[in-house]
């Protein structure tokens, strides 16, 4: 008898389970080209024997440089199986950026996407062999199967760099128990995240570079259903995709829903068959939120996690949301079954009740490591196996995880703390302002002082006292802004996070800290 769904823990059992299961059912689809299980199971293991034929062994790293892809799942799920580790990059990343984590992982193959042979040409000489798309489309079809040693539950599978907001983005390395082991907690549980129905179509819309691209990938293996790939974000490729792919599940990041929510057509789509948008990776200010629920046919679910903890830690579910707004609909929801959550103080002592500090947290997804970097996973990882999160927040009594904003974010003016999510959402609603993001610049009485950074709605023009005066309604006044600028778009990252970094420098310029 084999092994229950929820005792599986590597790729290697996954797909062999699912292609023996359901070999008709499609698995990954884009364009128009698809496999099923039997045919991914068959695809995978060839793409195992072609890396392990070119001299590769388990614990090297292979790369891939491009869009979303049914051509990358099926060379990170194929490389899984034999523990060689995938490294996806950032394919809006500048070469600079590219060729620094490319060695940093010490790459020995590169497989670039359709598109971007340009990324390979710049990587020549710093990797064994760079490998275009339809070259590896070409190699694996020419490859037959061999046996091979499958990889264990605790072996390396996947390398995913940080947003790198600061510093060198780093390495965190992934394995087989920390993308599958939270779902043995979740059996028996009620919680809609952790349960799917036999129908279901997973989008993967998110760039695979990061875990909320990534992620749901592996969460359609882990189901055995199909994963429905998009090169990139584009709101009609969303609208396509749930009219006519029988999309039924994704996840979102906030600043994508309020770009689709602009478009004329997004009212006029069918979304009968959508049932979850997952959205998560940034504060969702509720009066967007409320645009999405009066606007979308489905339930929402938020989910907080990070890379460290591979995705999602905690989830708020859709009864918790209320398009009336409640209390919870504030809250990142509660742990999933087999997640520990603390919030410390500075000291590392658990605090009570309501009390913001950071949050710590414990389960079978939290990371290896950081790759070749043990002070910063010692930095990261604290006695006990607990990631510091670096974000700071409180549990309400009812067990709820309220999150603020990240600690280093943290204005503090006149001893004051400020958590810019908790401006921002004060602002967000304005009926000239498209978008804002707050930060702290110098203040030579108050130490620093909260500013907002405003982008009007097409249209609009944003006078500052309007904004202040808006805000002022909303939050203590120690908070609200004291200046107001207006630019023509927030900088961000690939999964929508505002680069706060690029909006502080100029104010902070030849200071030696950026705290005041």
């Amino acid at each position: 008898m084999g092994l229950a769904v929820t005792d599986i823990l590597t790729f290697e059992d996954f797909l062999r389970h699912w292609a023996d299961e359901r070999p008709e059912r499609v698995a990954l689809r884009q364009d128009d080209r698809s496999d099923n299980y039997a045919q991914l199971e068959d695809r995978t293991a060839r793409i195992a024997s072609m890396l392990l034929a070119a001299g590769l062994k388990k614990g090297d790293r292979i790369a891939w440089i491009g869009k979303n892809s049914d051509l990358y799942f099926s060379l990170f799920y194929g490389a899984a199986r034999v523990g060689i580790v995938m490294v996806p990059i950032g394919w809006r990343l500048a070469p600079a950026e590219w060729v620094y984590m490319v060695k940093d992982a010490e790459t020995r193959i590169l497989f670039t996407g359709e598109g971007f042979d340009g990324a390979g040409d710049a990587l020549v000489g710093e990797v064994e062999r760079v490998i275009g798309e339809d070259e590896a489309r070409a190699l694996i079809d020419a490859t037959a199967r061999v046996e091979f040693a499958a990889a264990g539950p605790d072996d390396a599978v996947l390398q995913l760099y940080t947003s790198g907001t600061t510093g060198n983005p780093k390495g965190a390395v992934l394995s087989n128990r920390n993308l599958f082991a939270l779902r043995k907690h979740a059996e028996g549980s009620d919680q809609a995240y952790t349960k799917w129905d036999d129908d279901e179509v997973v989008l993967v819309a998110m760039p695979c570079a990061h875990i909320g691209g990534t992620g749901l990938g592996i969460m359609a293996v882990a189901a055995g259903l199909p994963a429905f790939v998009l090169a990139e974000f584009t709101p009609d490729a969303v609208f396509d995709a749930i009219e006519t792919g029988g999309v039924t599940r994704l996840f979102i990041v906030p600043a994508a829903l309020h770009i689709m929510l602009q478009q004329p057509r997004c009212t006029q789509v069918d979304y009968s068959r959508l049932k979850y948008i997952l959205y998560g990776a940034a504060p969702m200010p509720l009066e967007l939120l409320r645009q999405c629920m009066t606007v979308f046919n489905a339930e929402f679910i938020q989910v907080y996690g990070m890379t460290e903890t591979t995705g999602t830690i905690t989830m708020l579910p859709p009864e918790d949301h209320d398009p009336n707004g409640n209390a919870r609909m504030r809250s990142a929801g509660k742990p999933l079954p087999g997640v520990e959550i603390r919030i410390v103080d500075g000291a590392g002592e658990d605090l009570a009740p309501r009390e913001v500090g950071e949050i710590w947290t414990r389960s079978s997804n939290n990371m290896v490591g950081y790759w070749n970097l043990p002070d910063a996973t010692k930095g990261t990882v604290a006695d006990g196996g607990w990631i510091r999160t670096g974000d700071a927040g409180f549990l309400d009594e009812d067990g709820y995880l309220f999150i603020h904003d990240r600690v280093k974010d943290m204005i503090i003016s006149g001893g004051e703390n400020v958590y810019p999510a908790e401006v921002e959402s004060a602002i967000f609603g304005h009926p000239d302002v498209l978008e804002v993001a707050v930060i702290g610049i110098p203040d030579d009485k108050w130490g620093e002082s909260v500013k907002a950074i405003c982008v009007p709605r097409p249209g609009a023009s944003i006078d500052s006292d309007s904004v202040i005066a808006w805000a002022r309604d909303k939050i203590a006044a120690f908070k609200v802004p004291k200046s107001v600028d207006v630019i023509a778009a927030l900088p961000r990252n690939a999964t929508g996070k505002i680069l706060r970094k690029d909006l502080r420098a100029p104010y902070w310029e030849g200071r030696e800290r950026q705290v005041n």
